[in-house]
């Protein structure tokens, strides 16, 4: 194993550390080895007992540059973590080694109308904080916005709240630039521009380690949140549609949950309805009244405006996969799936599966701009049996044109895309020639590389 080396030279790596701060304390190195793969019973067995053999917090690119020198000298794997909020165990070290904590870099360095570069550790609702002083906000949140780092969202995020408005993180234009440190013997800092950034971006951290980054912002709206609930589910899903595709009606968040997954919303239940389903969403308040008009229309019920309310109930944190983390609260054993339905209207295939599967797989809906249509994406929450049936559904789904973003898996293209990304293979071959970055999470890089044969040599 690799990290045999760490073991055979700890006096030395422990000297080139001086003055930068580290820990052994087990407690603390296993907390800091996890995410939340544990949404998924298939990942928890292969993922639940990897650790590092050490945690180091770098305060500035200098000690990164250290820490990153000291590792290549001794071939020494390195994992670099943000708030470890993922949850397909992307800062889970395989192979042990170093886990690079990039909490103590978080110095937001500018900020000014329509652009913010920070380091990553910056936290999302921070960056937003300062933001919304002078009228802006980010484009894009996951649901775990407030704890969750600038960086660790961009290396392991791909969408969220805003995605009805800007689309995904991996849309041209949503990620502007960072810079990158490579794990060479004399490592570099490499600045990506444009196009370039998608070298990175969503990687795991398999391919540099990301000290700087700058991002968008969008204008901010005086925001509202509602939650509108209906007898019956279609009308609900057909209102998220429609709401998303009315131009004129400015949301940023549009979640719809069949029934029983409101159930699981402990602290919304004063506004939810036994056997009703719920729509959550966050739109400019300026719009109320055709709000009010189109759910009107869609025969719900407005049960909740923060705007009239004079209360805010945070309603990013029950969407997304949070929706999860609420679910299993309630009951370990549900699991999730991820899933984007073909731009539909009429939305037939939502209808479909809604009524082949009923509470097995309990339809859990995000309405997003994708490559510029409105189309729904799925979050369902899944009455987990077994590991086949899980294959089973999701074959299911594959079959008749639902695109699958599998969470059940640590690989970076097995999760999403399904292909391997040559751009970031060739990157990693650049900026990581010894393989040391966040190894066996990769598949293009012992596929495409010397030890070919498609089998992970880290497992």
């Amino acid at each position: 194993m690799i990290s045999r080396q760490l073991e055979n030279h700890w006096d030395e790596f422990l000297s080139a550390l001086e003055g930068i701060e580290w820990t052994t304390q087990p407690n603390q190195v296993a907390k800091l080895s996890q995410d939340y793969f544990h949404f998924s019973p298939v990942l928890q067995p292969l993922l639940g007992e990897k650790r590092a053999d050490v945690v180091v917090f770098p305060l500035n690119e200098a000690q990164v540059l250290r820490v990153v020198k000291a590792c290549v000298a001794y071939k020494i794997p390195v994992t670099v973590r943000g708030a470890g909020t993922g949850n397909y165990g992307q800062c889970v070290p395989l192979e042990g080694g170093v886990v690079l904590d990039l909490k103590n870099m978080k110095t937001i360095l500018e900020i000014k109308p329509g652009w913010v570069r920070a380091e990553p550790g910056a936290k999302l609702a921070q960056i937003n904080k300062l933001a919304s002083e002078i009228g802006w906000e980010l484009r894009l949140l996951p649901s775990t916005y407030r704890t969750a780092t600038l960086g660790g969202f961009i290396a392991g995020g791909s969408g969220g709240i805003g995605s009805i408005l800007y689309g995904w993180l991996g849309d041209r234009g949503n990620f502007l630039a960072a810079k990158v440190v490579t794990l060479e013997e004399e490592p570099q800092v490499l600045e990506l521009r444009g196009d370039e950034v998608q070298q990175v971006n969503h990687a795991y951290g398999t391919n540099g380690i990301i000290i700087e980054l700058e991002m968008p912002l969008a204008p901010s709206y005086p925001w509202a949140e509602g939650i509108i609930v209906f007898s019956e589910f279609m009308a609900a899903a057909r209102f998220g549609q429609q709401l998303g595709e009315s131009d004129g009606l400015i949301a940023k968040l549009i979640s719809i949950h069949a029934w029983p997954i409101p159930s699981y919303f402990t602290a919304l239940q004063p506004y939810l309805l036994d056997e009703h389903h719920a729509v959550l969403v966050i739109f400019d308040q300026n719009a109320m009244e055709p709000l009010e008009d189109l759910v009107n229309e869609f025969e719900g019920k407005i049960t909740f405006l923060s705007c009239r309310a004079n209360k805010v109930l945070n309603l990013g944190e029950f969407t997304w996969n949070h929706t999860t983390l609420h679910a299993r609260a309630t009951d370990p054993n549900l699991t999730y799936l991820q899933s984007r339905f073909p731009s539909d209207p009429k939305l037939e295939l939502v209808q479909r599966f809604y009524e082949h599967y009923g509470e097995e797989v309990m339809i859990h809906l995000e309405i997003v701009r994708y490559q510029g249509q409105v189309s729904p994406c799925g979050l369902q929450v899944v009455r987990f049996t077994t590991e086949e049936r899980l294959q089973e559904i999701m074959g299911d789904l594959q079959n008749h044109g639902i695109a699958i973003f599998n969470p059940h898996t640590y690989i970076l293209e097995d999760g999403g895309s399904r292909t391997i990304n040559p751009l970031q293979v060739n990157f990693k071959r650049k900026v990581d020639p010894y393989g040391l970055l966040n190894p066996g999470k990769m598949r293009g890089w012992w596929e495409m590389g010397e030890e070919g044969g498609g089998v992970n040599p880290y497992l």
